[in-house]
């Protein structure tokens, strides 16, 4: 494999018909090719998915109110039915699977804007939280600072408020920590200006234009009474959320006398079974692009060993000379390997060099946009690489096996009198 004079005699072989070694070698080169270009693609858009989810508790579940599906204890169906504090401090108490609980309360739903500040007007997401909702769904303070207990302990009128808030309501060069904003009739102070670390937002409308108050704020201010919208929680480490999931269905439908077989009554969903799904789409994107890229190089490779034996009948008399002066069916089974791995490998090493070529300039152009996308990072991992010029050699090895047997089947005095 190592013999000079046998590479140079390859390489004269491939030259003497250089349009039918070209195309024997785009088959290879295209399955390749394909087959970083899809991983790649595949691989980017699940940076791009868990980019924007990274910050989230996968371990978190979310818990809201639904209209009874079913009579109970003299409920008639129908019945409307909210969560109250009592709930909190129940499950706070008595299930040791909770690690953080936040419950959430959403702003009124009113026509036109909900927010002044002088002759500044807007329309944004109001919600009242627990600090414990930010270790869920992750928020960094861009300025200032996130809200804490006390602000929830004391009932203060603070808030902290979304970069777009800001570009609405304050001036370019306008510090907006310590300033007043009138939300719903109500004037709050701004504390900090955050910006989300995920995409998944709970309640609709972009993370950018929030307000988020102290929940015992908003609660008072807004006559909510002892009402609870919504609330999260997340697992402790060795729980399953799914399992507590059911637990805390199971309790609320207790608590408040709704039959244990209304499957519609406690809405809920947990993350955990959102991230499996995700786990298994993004294996499937795996295993659909290794089988239609070894599908793709399989093929070219069908094409190396037919163009291959097109070669050997070609070459039947030269073969029968070589047999002649004493060379070895060894030595004829090596040259013909050897031909279908070179050409093979070096088809197969263009494709890969501009596969990963091409995804690093898509990469390069993805970061100096700047946008946030669903599509990030394109790339290849060196496993990956070394496995497809692993399948390279292999295949290559059995493109040339088939001729080869064939070469050193013919007897050389049938060679030699072969016409061509």
């Amino acid at each position: 494999m190592f013999d000079l004079d046998l590479w140079k005699e390859i390489i004269s072989a491939l030259k003497q018909n250089r349009m039918r070694s070209f195309m024997t070698a785009f088959g290879v080169f295209w399955g390749i090719f394909m087959l970083i270009i899809m991983s790649g693609a595949g691989r980017a858009l699940q940076n791009g998915v868990l980019e924007g989810v990274k910050s989230f508790a996968t371990n978190s579940a979310f818990f809201w109110t639904e209209r009874t599906s079913v009579p109970y204890e003299g409920f008639q169906r129908g019945r409307r039915w909210d969560y109250d504090n009592q709930d909190i401090e129940y499950i706070r108490q008595n299930v040791r699977e909770v690690e953080f609980l936040s419950p959430r309360l959403f702003g009124w739903q009113q026509n036109g804007d909900n927010t002044i500040r002088g002759e500044r007007t807007g329309a944004f997401n109001i919600y009242g939280d627990y600090p414990d909702y930010f270790k869920i769904d992750g928020w960094t303070p861009v300025k200032g600072r996130l809200m804490n207990e006390i602000d929830v302990r004391e009932k203060r009128k603070v808030c902290v408020i979304g970069e777009r808030v800001v570009e609405v309501m304050f001036a370019k060069d306008e510090d907006p920590i310590g300033q007043y904003l009138k939300i719903s009739g109500v004037y709050f102070q701004v504390v900090g200006v955050i910006h989300p670390e995920t995409k998944i937002n709970i309640g609709g409308g972009k993370k950018e234009e929030t307000i988020i108050m102290p929940f015992t704020t908003m609660q008072t201010a807004y006559n909510y009474g002892n009402v609870i919208h919504f609330f999260s929680v997340t697992a402790k480490e060795g729980y399953l959320v799914s399992d507590l999931q059911e637990k805390l269905k199971s309790l609320l439908k207790e608590r408040h006398k709704i039959a244990p077989d209304d499957m519609q009554a406690v809405g809920s969903f947990n993350i955990e079974a959102e991230f499996i799904k995700f786990d298994a789409l993004f294996t499937g994107i795996q295993v659909l692009t290794w089988i239609v890229g070894i599908g793709t190089l399989f093929a070219g490779i069908i094409g190396v060993s037919n163009i291959m034996l097109v070669i050997i009948k070609e070459r039947t008399q030269e073969i029968g000379i070589q047999r002649a002066l004493g060379a070895t069916p060894g030595v004829i089974i090596t040259h013909i390997v050897a031909e279908s791995v070179f050409l093979t490998v070096m088809a197969g090493y263009v494709g890969l060099s501009l596969g990963v070529g091409l995804l690093e300039l898509l990469g390069m152009a993805l970061e100096a946009g700047g946008e946030e996308l669903f599509f990030r990072n394109p790339q290849v991992d060196l496993t990956m690489a070394l496995s497809a010029l692993a399948v390279l050699v292999i295949s290559g090895m059995f493109a040339g096996l088939i001729p080869a047997k064939r070469a050193i089947s013919i007897k050389p005095i049938d060679a030699l009198r072969d016409e061509g």
